[in-house]
């Protein structure tokens, strides 16, 4: 698989996670979700999910099982967040490493194929998944309602040179 295969969601959804409705899961025969958690469920320097994002996870819930898988570190922040959640999660995923990611699908006892990783950034969620043969889905990351400009440097970096690699959004 070529580079700029594996950075190539197979939807990019053009909006934040809270876009993705049970139709989308439906039509692309979507059986599980694996979902980063900073900056894909919540701004980065937030512990505290939105009522609009609880309330999208009750509804999803409803069509396919959903894990949290993220790179960060902090037990505290990322088990609060999927306490409120009601949802499993494993931390210090290091994507694109597969592990973690294999983890929380085994668990849901699917193929990799039915199921799909959904984040904002493209060199470690979209990577990881599709090197592990899941569909993948980038979204746009989750801003900070208190900042009066949204600047992602890294989610904009990574999108221009992914442009460049010939990847397109």
């Amino acid at each position: 698989m070529s580079n700029t295969k594996l950075l190539q969601p197979d939807l990019v959804l053009g909006d934040t996670i809270l876009g993705l409705t049970p139709e989308i899961l439906i039509h692309y025969n979507i059986k599980g979700l694996v979902l980063d958690v900073d900056e894909t469920l919540v701004p980065l320097k937030q512990s505290q999910v939105s009522q609009e994002l609880e309330q999208w996870i009750e509804t999803i819930k409803q069509v396919t099982p959903i894990w949290l898988v993220s790179n960060n570190l902090s037990e505290g922040r990322i088990s609060r967040i999927a306490n409120t959640l009601t949802l499993p999660y494993l931390l210090g995923a290091v994507k694109p490493s597969r592990r973690k990611l294999r983890q929380a699908v085994q668990s849901m006892k699917l193929p990799v194929s039915g199921v799909a990783m959904v984040g904002d950034r493209l060199f470690t969620d979209v990577l990881a998944g599709n090197r592990l043969g899941m569909f993948t889905i980038l979204v746009k990351p989750m801003a900070d309602t208190t900042l009066t400009t949204h600047y992602h440097p890294i989610h904009n970096f990574e999108i221009w040179l992914s442009r460049i690699l010939g990847v397109s959004l």
